[in-house]
């Protein structure tokens, strides 16, 4: 037999050999961890899968348009503006304001919305402005919870006293004289019990950043010197300061009306609030 022939037999031989080897593997039993060709064909063909069960979320979920609280907030709003409008004046001009309107010394100054208010008035060449805010009644408010009060020895008669509260209110004072070119003075004071409380009154020799509400004249001012604290002056000099004061009816009567109007606006305000509240709500 030549070498070629030898060599075509060889091959022949071999391929029998692989095509019995595969298909015997094909007809043996699955070894344990694997799967044959025809078994996962099978699987595949009994076993489909619903392109809905492979979704990570359920379909029934629900979508609320209104939150189940929705309802009692709104009940509840409603109850306390209720509350509140019983409890106020029914005029819209108390009586107190009313008589210091009448005084026609001091103008008030103040917007819808807004925790600020402005009392201006002139005296002589001067123009006075003191400014302040209803947002310190609820910070005293606050400051008076968390003060202790006496448990005994308290006497009964002031128990029963009914007293109205007593808020601390910042201030600010502003003195200028526009038309001299003299600059102007700021003073810082908390008002309470009728009482102007001075804590600093500083100098600025430019009248127009004394007074200007802007940020760029705030940041102007932080820079600049704003003198001592009231109470190291001469005694003398303190004197002498509040009698000037007093002159320019930055007094007593001054620092009853300021808390007292300053309750008054916050309570037009909260009512307000509570009313628009109310009303997103139950859109």
């Amino acid at each position: 037999m030549s070498a070629s022939r030898q060599l075509r037999a060889l091959t022949t031989s071999y391929r029998a050999l692989s095509a019995r080897n595969v298909a015997q593997r094909c007809a043996s039993p699955a070894r344990p961890g694997f799967v044959s060709p025809q078994q996962s064909a099978r699987f595949i063909v009994a076993s489909p899968v619903s392109p809905l069960q492979s979704r990570t979320f359920s379909a029934s979920a629900l979508t609320r348009e209104e939150g189940a609280s929705d309802a009692t907030l709104s009940q509840r709003l409603q109850e306390e503006i209720k509350y509140e409008k019983e409890a106020m004046v029914e005029e819209d001009m108390p009586e107190f304001l009313k008589a210091f309107q009448a005084e026609q010394i001091w103008n008030v100054e103040e917007t819808p919305g807004s925790d600020e208010i402005t009392l201006q008035r002139t005296f002589g060449n001067e123009q006075i402005r003191v400014m302040f805010s209803i947002a310190d009644i609820d910070t005293s408010s606050e400051q008076q919870a968390l003060d202790p009060e006496d448990e005994e020895g308290g006497d009964s008669e002031a128990e029963d006293e009914e007293t109205s509260p007593s808020y601390p209110i910042r201030t600010s004072i502003t003195i200028s004289k526009p038309n001299g070119g003299r600059g102007a003075l700021s003073i810082d004071a908390l008002c309470q019990d009728g009482v102007f409380s001075l804590d600093n009154i500083a100098y600025y020799p430019d009248a127009q950043l004394a007074t200007e509400l802007t940020a760029d004249a705030d940041w102007k001012r932080r820079g600049l010197y704003i003198g001592p604290q009231f109470d190291h002056l001469d005694v003398n000099v303190q004197e002498e300061f509040e009698k000037f004061l007093r002159e320019r009816g930055i007094a007593e009567g001054l620092a009853l009306f300021i808390p007292e109007f300053a309750e008054h606006k916050e309570q037009k305000e909260y009512v307000k609030w509570l009313e628009s509240v109310k009303e997103f709500i139950d859109v």
